[in-house]
């Protein structure tokens, strides 16, 4: 049993060891691996494309556009006519409906007198008349005392400062000098601070290699090195591009390469200048920041301990004039307030004299409408003073009238209807007076529109004009109309989809696709073409530009696209 087993190890490392198997495993593993990669180098073209942004396009074409300008308006009576009553009145009758034509004298409303009511109303407001004018007569006598001892008290300030005055002449000589000296070091401090900011300034440029703010006498010729390596580092990206596309292209790259080599080593010859000036104008700049922040130091000490000596101390000659004039000019000032109080008061005084008359001539007045409310109990009819049309009601039966609230508004159809629209001012000078406008909503086929007036916009500030049209047909008021304005009509030599015209801080654009060839088909990206926009309509825009007759413009995408980006065009 012992060599059966044996023999069955043997075997099995024999197998093992055999060279064939080995290679025939390996063999399997290489076909494997470059199965794979055929694929994906199959679909890698697809999986890239997939992931693009998926572009429609329309082509630019040539022709005739007409413009237009969109509103919708109010339509509004030229004149209208509200019907209302005197006093307060219950309404028993409604003779009206809603958009009736009616002529003048017609019956519109029965009323009657809500007598107990408005006459209630009436006789309180006579109490509460009187009652205000009872007390308007109750007025407190003018007093002025507290002026008086406000005057009093800046008398004594003022012969005080005067006294501090005449005291402090004698003691004008010994703190001058020191007062020189401390008004010098405040000036110098300021001085120094203004330098210490700019070389700040200048260091932090220096390091942000931004030289807009940097002082001009500090940087020397670093910004002209640094442009100079910057135009270098360009040259070699453009060298180095067009060594690559060679490359790419499968042409002969040798002058490309000799010419990329050169411009590195121009450009490594810039850099290494720019960077040893920095350095060292830093590190001079420095120095001087160092110097000057030691002197700002120095000044300050000085500036804190002369403010520290003198805090508290007497004040000089000129600091107690200057207190004196102070005093003197509110004693005046005093003075000048009591007396212009006093004229005011005097004044009030015949203003409340007038005002007490008026209150007496509104209670008369009053108390005739209490006599008048007394006596008007009947029923009355409203009669219409024109004809037209009833626009609005705008009470019901039962209801009690407000007085100056309109019961009903007519619109006095013979003077006609307007519309007005608010349009940009640039726009409002393409419109001209007497110019028809399309009715959108003209179901009824009859209503006519006209420009009749231009003006400026009411409203504060605003950059808009109002547009003013005449409306003849089918309308009433108080209903929309939607509006197309036509603006002249031109042939342009390249129009395209509103949709296709975007706007920036740099103005208005649209994208158009370039095709490049490659291995694999055809590429293409997007490619900015700045546009001025010459006349639009409601779908499409007339541009001037670099863009013309046939040129495909990007109208929609299916993720955002922006100039130079590749991307893939829709399958139709």
């Amino acid at each position: 049993m012992n060599e059966t087993k044996e023999i069955n190890m043997n075997t099995e490392e024999s197998a093992a060891a055999d060279p064939r198997r080995k290679r025939e495993i390996i063999k399997t593993i290489l076909i494997i691996f470059l199965a794979v990669l055929l694929v994906l180098t199959f679909f890698s073209n697809t999986i890239r494309n997939r992931s693009l942004a998926e572009i429609s396009t329309e082509s630019a074409v040539s022709g005739k556009l007409t413009e237009r300008i969109r509103g919708s308006g109010l339509v509004e009576s030229n004149q209208s006519y509200e019907v209302t009553v005197d006093g307060s009145k219950v309404v028993d009758t409604i003779c009206i409906k809603t958009g009736q034509e009616i002529s003048k004298g017609d019956v519109l409303f029965t009323v009657v007198s809500s007598e107990s009511t408005e006459l209630s109303e009436a006789q309180a407001a006579l109490d509460a008349l009187e009652l205000e004018y009872q007390k308007a007569l109750l007025t407190e006598p003018s007093d002025y005392s507290a002026e008086d001892q406000a005057i009093k008290n800046a008398r004594e300030d003022l012969n005080a400062a005067i006294a501090k005055r005449d005291a402090a002449a004698a003691n004008a000589g010994s703190e001058q000098a020191a007062l020189d000296q401390y008004n010098s070091n405040k000036t110098e401090l300021s001085a120094k601070t203004a330098v210490q900011s700019k070389l700040e300034a200048t260091i932090s440029a220096i390091d942000m290699d931004d030289y807009t703010s940097a002082a001009p006498e500090y940087t020397g010729d670093l910004a002209t090195l640094y442009r100079s390596w910057q135009s270098a580092e360009a040259e070699y990206a453009s060298a180095y591009e067009l060594f690559s596309q060679a490359v790419a292209d499968g042409v002969d790259s040798s002058y490309a390469k000799s010419d990329a080599d050169a411009k590195n080593s121009a450009r490594s010859s810039a850099k290494s200048s720019y960077d040893s000036a920095k350095s060292s104008v830093r590190a001079s700049l420095t120095d001087q920041l160092n110097g000057v922040e030691t002197e700002i130091n120095t000044l300050s000490a000085s500036i804190s301990a002369y403010e520290a000596s003198h805090e508290g101390t007497a004040g000089s000659y000129e600091d107690y004039d200057a207190e004196v004039t102070e005093k003197q000019r509110t004693l005046e000032d005093l003075l000048i307030a009591l007396n212009k109080t006093k004229s005011t008061d005097s004044v009030n005084d015949k203003i409340s004299a007038l005002d007490l008359e008026a209150k007496q001539k509104e209670i008369d007045a009053q108390k005739e409408k209490v006599e008048k409310l007394k006596k008007d109990s009947e029923a009355t009819d409203v009669i219409s003073k024109y004809s037209g049309v009833v626009s609005s009601i705008n009470v019901k039966p039962d209801e009690t009238t407000v007085e100056g609230v309109p019961l009903a508004v007519i619109d006095i159809s013979e003077e006609g209807y307007t519309v007005q629209i608010t349009v940009e001012a640039e726009k409002s000078k393409k419109i001209k007076t007497g110019t028809a406008a399309e009715v959108v909503n003209n179901w009824s086929g009859s209503i006519e529109a006209v420009v009749t007036e231009i003006k400026n916009d009411t409203v504060s500030n605003s950059k808009n004009r109002i547009i003013v049209f005449s409306v003849t047909g089918d309308v009433e008021s108080g209903t929309y109309i939607d509006l197309s304005i036509p603006c002249g009509s031109g042939t342009y030599d390249a129009i395209v989809p509103k949709s296709a015209v975007y706007q920036d801080k740099d103005g208005y654009f649209v994208l158009t696709v370039r095709s490049k060839s490659s291995p694999l088909g055809n590429r293409y990206y997007a490619e900015r073409q700045n546009v001025e926009v010459i006349s639009s309509d409601e779908t499409s825009s007339a541009v001037q530009g670099s863009i013309s007759q046939g040129d495909y413009v990007i109208t929609a995408a299916s993720k955002p696209v922006k100039a130079g980006d590749q991307v893939r065009m829709k399958e139709k």
